[in-house]
């Protein structure tokens, strides 16, 4: 493992909630952190709570032209735009403004993006870049304050993939995705999971930035290989529904020859390939529209060296 490796000390943080209008969890705490800013403030560090899509927010949907948490790519943020520019992408300009601009020096340490999901996921960490070791130190630190309670982290890069989520705008950005919870419903328990994320997130950097060093460390996650399909008709509508041994079993093993969807008249699909793999988002309701019934990743181990704050 290498030697310690030196990090700025973290200034900027934001914890954006409502980038999917109909996810209470985010909102209703980043309605509450706008009034009641203490709980996630810490010495040294602006703690920014923000209302990142306040249109859908108020009409309590998904979104309202398009995505927010899929158009923070380069030809969207950029002014280059004939004709009428959808509500979200004038928005991620707006966010672009105030947080980034994505990619420079000047954009924010880190984006606590919080979501929810109608699929079994418990509280789950989504990283965007296996080799960011000071996120991976945060995930494992988050881990640890939630434990004996499971905190799996979800691994979604892929080679030459540039992502162009919400969060992605920071130089460490982490997903916050806690379920299951229906859209346009809060739950006490899944809120509580959530605000505790945050709360060991904001510690985690206080304790850095105060010079607590860090070890070595490494942390199991699961990282997508692809994203299956519905079984589909000829007129392209669902032909089959999640089968009952799969659902609400994210993160749980699926071998080969297990059952993954079934007919209306009983027809079982199994899953039929080589390795176990398992599967995440299981019948997540917000990706009927994107095709997709559920993730399936594989189990691999991420490594960070130690890390400490070299501007105390």
């Amino acid at each position: 493992m290498a030697a310690s490796r030196n990090h700025p000390a973290i200034r900027r943080v934001a914890i954006f909630g409502g980038t999917h209008g109909n996810e209470l969890s985010g909102v209703f705490l980043v309605k509450h952190w706008l009034k009641h800013g203490g709980e996630i403030a810490r010495p040294g560090m602006e703690v920014r709570p923000f209302i990142t899509n306040p249109k859908a927010v108020e009409k309590c949907v998904r979104y309202i032209d398009t995505d927010l948490n899929r158009v923070f790519d380069s030809q969207s943020l950029s002014n280059d735009h004939a004709g009428k520019v959808p509500y979200e992408i004038e928005q991620a300009q707006k966010i672009n403004s105030i947080f980034g601009p994505k990619g420079s020096t000047d954009a924010y340490d880190v984006i606590l993006d919080l979501h929810n999901t109608t699929a079994h996921m418990g509280a789950t960490l989504i990283l965007e870049n296996s080799k960011d070791v000071f996120t991976i130190q945060m995930c494992k630190y988050i881990q640890k304050s939630m434990a004996p309670e499971p905190c799996a982290v979800l691994l979604i890069e892929h080679p030459g993939v540039k992502y162009a989520t919400t969060r992605s705008i920071a130089k460490h950005p982490i997903g916050v995705e806690v379920g299951p919870q229906p859209h346009g419903v809060i739950r006490a328990d899944i809120l509580h999971r959530m605000r505790n994320v945050v709360k060991y997130a904001v510690d985690f950097m206080q304790y850095f930035n105060e010079g607590t060093e860090f070890p070595p460390c490494s942390i199991e996650v699961y990282k997508v290989l692809e994203k299956i399909d519905y079984p589909r008709n000829d007129s392209g509508d669902l032909a089959g529904i999640i089968h009952p041994n799969l659902q609400d079993q994210d993160w749980k093993p699926l071998n080969p020859g297990d059952p993954m969807f079934i007919t209306m008249d009983g027809k079982v699909t199994c899953y039929e390939g080589e390795n176990t793999v398992y599967p995440t988002f299981v019948n997540e309701a917000a990706y009927y529209e994107k095709n997709q019934a559920f993730a399936k990743t594989e189990k691999v181990t991420l490594t960070a060296q130690s890390i400490h704050c070299n501007s105390i």
